[in-house]
């Protein structure tokens, strides 16, 4: 994994604003209705080709595609698994959650002003099994034709997590969770596999491990601890065999816009955080909620060589972050890490489902920007040049 050894290096968590045609046949696919697939493939490795140029020319070091070709950060897997079929209609379990508990108006207006679509709940109902090779090398291919002639330090390709899948799948074949657990995480070290050896860093995408808590009231910090400790206990059999150093982990709250007054704070989870086997750890830090939580970070007992993405640019607000305050934002983390030990980054991505663009892609580079031209400020501060 490459660190920040002349300069800070900047990356971001994952998705981008995919453009507007691609939305369209996206959008009618997971409807159900026909679409030209011949069509949809071709245009799907255009657009990377324009992202990835897009990504190097706004500066930044460690891209991806991305997630072009996927519906969302955690549907795309349910082609890619065997074992899965449609079971009914997933059920809005955010209306039980804390946040719109305490905020049931605020909630309720958002929700009459953009409603949710319906999302088809889906159940494991044989052996889980990864057949998704043909789809992963379309990816995969797709994105080492765009890097051709581009001076890039580094790529990554996000992946979704056991935890992620397990809440979006319900489990109807298996005696017990753990078992399901556990047979994700072996179907889906195929696809961690399979990036890192084509020669590009894996990224774990895991908001569900500080986001359960948001979504289940009657669980403690306690309580919530003990289930997050299984978690990563699978995510890291799920990562046998890749070495530490190809993995980045990001982790996110699973909501953008809101009070978010019931956000798992990082203390009560960031031991068992970094038992994760990770080079690198991606997270929110420059959001109201979490910014603060720099300090935590601090006191942690990181592992050695460890790599820290904090997020110095949001997605929860369309503000575009002066380049004085990423730069401040990075010199803290890098006093304590080291600067080689630390890259910029965001708190989430910017279209983690297909559409929800909360934050318009203009300000969305405008961000990226910024967030380039901050890092080049703390590199002269931290390097001192």
């Amino acid at each position: 994994m490459k660190r920040s050894t002349d300069r800070i290096l900047t990356t971001h968590a994952g998705s981008l604003p995919r453009p507007a045609d691609i939305l369209q046949m996206i959008r009618a696919k997971a409807r159900g209705e026909p679409v030209d697939e011949k069509k949809l493939a071709a245009r799907v490795k255009e657009a990377v080709t324009e992202v990835v140029r897009q990504q190097a020319d706004v500066g930044l070091d460690v891209i991806d595609d991305g997630e072009f070709g996927k519906p969302s950060f955690v549907t795309y897997v349910r082609d890619r698994l065997g074992g899965l079929e449609a079971h009914g209609v997933r059920p809005n379990a955010w209306l039980s959650s804390r946040e719109a508990v305490s905020f049931p108006d605020y909630y309720k207006a958002q929700e009459s002003a953009s409603p949710r679509a319906r999302q088809v709940q889906m159940a494991c109902t044989s052996p889980l099994t990864y057949k998704g090779q043909a789809a992963l090398k379309a990816e995969l291919d797709n994105l080492k034709a765009a890097l051709k002639g581009l001076d890039i330090a580094e790529v990554f390709v996000p992946c979704i997590s056991p935890a992620n899948i397990e809440d979006w799948n319900e489990n109807k074949y298996y005696e017990t969770n753990d078992q399901y657990l556990f047979a994700i995480a072996d179907a889906m070290n195929v696809e961690y596999r399979t990036i890192v050896d084509a020669g590009f860093l894996v990224q774990v995408d895991d908001p569900r491990l500080v986001s359960y808590y948001l979504m289940d009231p009657t669980m403690s910090v306690d309580a919530i601890r003990t289930w997050a400790m299984k978690r990563v206990e699978a995510l890291n059999h799920a990562l046998r065999g890749i070495p530490t150093e190809k993995i980045r982990y990001h982790t996110c709250y699973s909501i953008n816009m809101g009070p978010r007054v019931h956000d798992l704070e990082v203390k009560h989870i960031i031991d068992i955080l970094l038992k994760i086997r990770a080079g690198a750890f991606s997270f929110e830090a420059s959001n109201p909620r979490h910014e603060h939580e720099w300090a935590v970070w601090k006191e942690a007992k990181i592992p050695k060589d460890t790599v820290l993405i904090p997020g110095v640019i949001t997605n929860s607000s369309v503000l575009v972050e002066h380049p004085e305050l990423v730069a401040q934002r990075l010199i803290r983390f890098a006093d304590f890490m080291g600067r080689d030990n630390v890259i910029a980054g965001t708190d989430c991505g910017f279209a983690s489902f297909a559409g929800s663009d909360e934050v318009h892609a203009s300000i969305v580079w405008a961000k990226m920007e910024a967030m380039v031209q901050g890092a080049e400020i703390a590199s002269k501060k931290l390097w001192g040049r």
